[in-house]
């Protein structure tokens, strides 16, 4: 697999938008000394655990190259992050993917227990849509742009995105061994919420349905490869960097994209999902430049 080097100016521009984002997520979450402490204990222990807050920065990331200026995007990127963390929390559960290690840290469940693990994950799915109804920004936006912000999210983490994807994985519909089915379940689980991130951007920058369209095809494009890429590493990677556990989807006999198409073939698979990633961007010139590199950062990752 040829390996593109990611440049320096990719290096810096994601390190300074995480920690934008952490600081945003720090103001934003309640304090772990406020009542009930151990909610907001567990709370911070699952979104500050690491991660490579991926969502938020694409969310950034495509209301800049639509035009948008300020942090009022700050809010509504680290709502997203809470989303995320939040389905993390309740996959590993033992009801769910059963994990015991997530980001090299004990699961959250491991921690706090499993009711107060369900718990977090509620209150954090309930402040982010605080979030995206206007929680911590700078300045007011119309009802009307965080209405269709909050809608859009809604859709993607309900039983037509993330949770439905996760009902077909549990369910093993890729059982029938078709890959437009496992891309189908992917799309649902991984996909549809990195695609939304870069819309509501766009939105929050009031872009038009050209760069709307265009940003979409894109995030379908690396949420599918990014899901490969996962499902890759599971059979290949180093636990120690993943910092969770290898081999897992084969003891749950779970059909992934390597077990379908084995490794290469997998591999194959996700770099023409980045191909169409990138074709995508045409219309924005170099202003995507960190999108066409992360296309390729996500496949090239071990974490």
């Amino acid at each position: 697999m040829n390996v593109h080097i990611l440049s320096p100016r990719f290096e810096e521009y994601l390190s300074q938008k995480k920690a934008l984002i952490e600081r945003s997520l720090e103001r934003l979450l309640p304090p772990v000394d406020e009542e009930p402490r151990i909610i907001h204990e567990s709370m911070r222990y699952s979104v500050f655990a690491g991660g490579k807050r991926l969502r938020p920065v694409l969310a950034v990331t495509a209301f800049e190259i639509v035009g948008g200026q300020g942090d009022q995007i700050l809010p509504l990127a680290s709502g997203l992050e809470l989303i995320h963390t939040y389905s993390l929390i309740h996959d590993d559960l033992p009801c769910m993917d059963n994990d015991d290690f997530r980001r090299g840290r004990p699961t959250n469940h491991k921690v706090y227990g499993e009711a107060i693990a369900v718990l977090a994950g509620d209150a954090l799915f309930s402040l982010a849509f605080e979030c995206f109804l206007g929680k911590g920004m700078t300045e007011p936006i119309p009802w009307a742009i965080l209405g269709q912000i909050s809608h859009h999210i809604a859709s993607a983490v309900g039983s037509r995105g993330l949770v439905g994807g996760q009902v077909m994985d549990i369910e093993k519909y890729s059982k029938d061994k078709q890959l437009p089915t496992l891309e189908q379940t992917s799309h649902l689980k991984t996909g549809h919420l990195i695609q939304t991130a870069l819309e509501c951007g766009a939105v929050l920058a009031a872009a038009d349905q050209g760069a709307l369209a265009a940003l979409r095809d894109y995030g379908q494009a690396i949420g599918i490869a990014f899901q490969i890429t996962d499902d890759i590493l599971n059979v290949t990677g180093d636990a120690r960097k993943l910092g969770k556990g290898v081999n897992t989807d084969a003891a749950r006999d779970i059909v992934t994209f390597p077990s379908l198409l084995g490794v290469e073939g997998a591999r194959m698979q996700a770099r023409k999902w980045i191909s169409r990633a990138k074709e995508s961007l045409s219309r924005f010139g170099d202003s995507a430049w960190f999108l066409h590199e992360l296309a390729d950062y996500v496949i090239q990752r071990q974490s």
